[in-house]
């Protein structure tokens, strides 16, 4: 697996993520939008997105 996270993109992913996680403390349908955070906080640590190859993207410096 490539890495195609690059830094900037990792620090956004791991900001996102974890306000997204907090939306898992409300009540209510809105909590499990919260999820996605974790998703996001995962491809910032393994530095792959799997929709990236998809669209040609590749924000690590090589």
């Amino acid at each position: 697996m490539k890495k195609n996270v690059g830094v900037t993109d990792r620090m956004i992913r791991l900001v996102l993520g974890v306000l997204l996680l907090g939306l898992f403390l409300l009540e209510g349908n809105v909590k499990y939008f919260g999820l996605l955070g974790v998703v996001l906080i995962l491809t910032a640590v393994i530095r792959f997105c799997p929709l990236y190859p998809l669209f040609k993207i590749n924000t690590c410096k090589k």
